[in-house]
C-alpha cells in the first residue's frame, strides 16, 4: 500500500505534510492551485522541501479548475498562502522548483505499481479528477482518497460552500461519478479541533510557532479566540481513523446554483445510495495532540 499527498501547499497543508512525513512513508506529492496560484504553491513546496530536507518527490499539477477558473484563498491567507507573524520559509534556489516534474505522469506511474493506494488530498481535487479522466483504468488501484473538503453545514468561502469544493466542484463530481472510494473530512469535523494562543506558545520551533500564530491570527482578527485545524485534521484522520466516528453517506455536489455552487449535500440516511464516507465526530483532544505532534518532529 503506497501513500500519496495531493496539496495546495499553504500554511495548514504544511502542518499536515509535516505530520504525515513524521508518521508514515510518503511515495510522492502533487501540487495544485488553491490556497494560492500554482506558481506560488510551487515556490512554497520548494521552500519547504529545502528547509525541512524532505526527500519525497514533488510534482506540479493543475493551475486551474477543470472548467478553467482559478479561484484562490489568497484573500484570506495572503499572497503566499502562508500567513505569518514575521518569519517566512527561507527561499529555496530556483533550481529546486525547476526540478519538479508533471503530476499526471507521476501519478499514473505510481498507480501502475499499486494496489489499494492511499491518497491524502488537501486542496481542490483537480489533479485527481484529471487522472480519472485521462486514465480511468487506474482508478481501481485506489483504495481510498481521504479529502479535506466539503461541509455538511455552513461553508467558509461562501455561505454555502467550503473552499476546496467551490474552487473546483466539477472535480469532486467527476470522482463521485466514477465511484472512487472517498472519505470526506469536512468543515464540520475540522471545526471540532481548535487551537488557541496557548497551543501556539507551546511550539518549540521558532518558524513553525510563527506560522501557527499567523494561522491563528485568521480567527483572532475576526474576533474569535481559536482557529480550527483543517488540513492537519485530515492527516490525523488518514493516520488514525479510530479517533473518529465514521458514517456512510451519499454526497452530491451542487454545480449550478447561483448562491449554492460548490455546496456538498450529505445524505446520512440509512436508505441512501452511499457513495462516500464522512466523519461525524472525533476525540478532539486526541486529534489536536496528534496534529500538533507533527510540529515537534523538526
Amino acid at each position: 500500500m503506497g501513500v500519496w499527498i495531493d496539496t495546495d501547499m499553504g500554511v495548514d497543508d504544511l502542518f499536515a505534510v509535516l505530520l504525515m512525513l513524521a508518521k508514515t512513508k510518503v511515495d510522492g506529492m502533487s501540487l495544485t492551485f488553491g490556497n494560492a496560484d500554482l506558481e506560488q504553491i510551487t515556490r512554497n513546496a520548494a521552500d519547504a522541501t529545502t528547509h525541512f530536507r524532505w526527500s519525497v518527490p514533488i510534482h506540479t499539477g493543475a493551475d486551474r479548475a477543470i472548467l478553467g477558473t482559478a479561484e484562490t484563498a489568497q484573500g484570506v491567507l495572503g499572497k503566499a498562502g502562508m500567513p505569518t507573524r514575521g518569519r517566512t520559509l527561507p527561499a529555496a534556489p530556483a533550481s529546486v522548483a525547476a526540478g519538479f516534474s508533471p503530476a499526471l505522469a507521476a501519478l499514473e506511474t505510481w498507480l501502475e505499481t499499486q494496489a489499494q493506494a492511499q491518497i491524502l488530498a488537501l486542496g481542490p481535487l483537480t489533479n485527481l479528477a484529471t487522472l480519472a479522466l485521462a486514465r480511468p483504468d487506474l482508478l481501481h488501484r485506489i483504495g481510498r482518497i481521504t479529502w479535506m473538503g466539503g461541509a455538511r453545514g455552513a461553508g467558509n468561502h461562501t455561505a454555502s460552500a467550503e473552499f476546496n469544493t467551490v474552487a473546483d466542484p466539477e472535480a469532486l463530481a467527476i470522482l463521485l461519478a466514477r465511484d472512487v472510494p472517498l472519505t470526506m473530512v469536512d468543515l464540520d469535523i475540522c471545526r471540532q479541533v481548535m487551537i488557541d494562543e496557548a497551543h501556539v506558545a507551546a511550539v518549540a520551533d521558532p518558524l513553525l510557532r510563527d506560522l501557527l500564530g499567523g494561522y491563528l491570527d485568521i480567527a483572532l482578527t475576526r474576533g474569535r479566540p481559536a482557529m480550527a485545524l483543517y488540513d492537519p485534521v485530515a492527516a490525523a484522520a488518514f493516520l488514525c481513523p479510530d479517533l473518529f466516528t465514521a458514517a456512510p453517506a451519499r454526497i452530491e455536489v451542487e454545480l449550478a446554483g447561483h448562491h449554492t455552487r460548490g455546496r456538498t449535500v450529505t445524505d446520512l440516511r440509512p436508505g441512501a445510495a452511499h457513495n462516500a464516507t464522512v466523519f461525524t465526530n472525533c476525540d478532539a483532544d486526541a486529534v489536536r495532540a496528534l496534529c500538533l505532534s507533527g510540529l515537534e518532529q523538526i
